[in-house]
């Protein structure tokens, strides 16, 4: 008898096998600085926990509806009308349990088995994972400096041709885990076009909104109502336990998602909605956390090619420092794991994000204190041969 489904035969999550892994050696009492995952080091802002606090006193915390509370939903939407000059109903608005839940429904509300979605490589791993489960057809494209480390209708173009394969699908993030990439406006425009003239489903991966250091920070709802857009709590808004997030829907998909949504997970925790409602009112407190992130970029963008570690691409924006490690190994796992073992070092290899070539490449995240950044590339220079 099998022990699992064939659908549950993927890859694991590297970056949360190395997050458990420096979590042991901590509970053990070991000095260890993790950079392996993009977890913000400060809480959620003041105000959110002030929110929860006081919904805690009351106590009536259950079910809302599936698509969250109507408040939530157009304080979402006043913030893209504020920031972004975006006028957006709030009924095409759905709160998730987190953006992973806002992934999970796309994929199966847009793609059926055997759909061939495109994403750039590298990218987050997990697309390529869920999407494997759903036994749908993942076609990774290198986004390479020709290319300004981003998708391009030309390369897009290329991969159909040479895999033989018309796209159904296309997922952009911008800000990029893990290069930092951001697809400026004219781009993003670009790549939206594209997709509606040839019916190709459009999902844009926005969850690293309000951490771009450099480039423009453009949302595909200036361009089209069409994309399916995702965004979180997690990363700006230093609420990744509190799990929630949010999509942006096209109108003629809003039913749709809402019935997957009622029988998937019901809704989002009711607890971490009211706080994330008053996350949104704190963005000065959040954007000092910014600069504190920017502080990390700008001294690695300095410090890393001196200790051997040229960055790959320009950390535009999200707090990742995607490096070359192959003048020290090509094993960016046995790698990693050396490091972690011998300096109490937690990065994440290029293996995660890239599978062909990968192994040459580490991830840092310098989401953490200014303290631990510069402890962290001490020791890792000082290990170094």
């Amino acid at each position: 008898m099998p022990l699992s489904s064939n659908r549950s035969a993927i890859d694991s999550f590297i970056a949360m096998d190395v997050l458990a892994e420096a979590n042991r050696r901590k509970k053990a009492g070991r000095p260890v600085i993790s950079l392996a995952v993009g977890q913000p080091s400060h809480p959620a802002p003041d105000a959110a926990l002030v929110a929860a606090r006081k919904a805690l006193e009351h106590g009536h915390l259950g079910y809302t509806d599936a698509f969250g509370l109507q408040s939530l939903r157009e304080a979402i939407a006043e913030d893209y009308r504020a920031r972004m000059g975006v006028v957006i109903d709030p009924a095409r608005i759905a709160v998730t349990t987190g953006s992973s839940a806002g992934f999970n429904l796309a994929f199966l509300a847009l793609f059926d088995a055997g759909d061939v979605v495109a994403i750039a490589r590298p990218g987050y791993p997990a697309y390529r994972n869920i999407l494997r489960a759903l036994d749908l057809k993942v076609i990774e494209v290198e986004a390479n400096a020709a290319h300004e480390f981003t998708l391009t209708p030309e390369a897009l173009e290329e991969a159909e041709r040479v895999h033989g394969v018309r796209l159904k699908g296309v997922l952009l993030a911008s800000p990029a885990n893990p290069t930092g990439t951001v697809t400026g406006r004219a781009a993003l425009k670009r790549l939206a076009d594209w997709c509606a003239a040839r019916d190709t489903e459009f999902i844009s991966d926005e969850i690293y909104h309000g951490l771009v250091f450099s480039g423009e920070e453009a949302t595909a709802l200036s361009f089209t109502d069409e994309a399916v857009v995702i965004n979180s709590f997690s990363k700006y808004y230093c609420m990744t336990g509190w799990r929630i997030g949010w999509i942006v829907l096209p109108e003629k998909l809003v039913r749709v998602f809402e019935q997957l949504a009622q029988n998937i997970y019901i809704c989002a925790p009711e607890l971490s909605q009211i706080a994330a409602e008053a996350a949104l009112g704190a963005r000065t407190q959040l954007d000092g956390y910014r600069d504190i992130y920017r502080a990390n970029r700008d001294y690695l963008n300095d410090a890393l090619p001196k200790i051997g570690l040229p960055v790959v691409s320009p950390m535009d924006g999200a707090f990742y420092a995607y490096v070359d490690v192959s003048s020290h190994s090509n094993d960016s796992v046995a790698f990693s794991k050396k490091m972690l073992s011998e300096i109490d070092i937690a990065a994440t290899p290029g293996k995660d994000f890239d599978p062909l070539t990968g192994g040459r490449y580490l991830r840092l995240s310098y989401a953490g204190t200014e303290a631990e950044i510069r402890e962290a590339v001490e020791r890792i220079g000082n290990w170094l041969p």
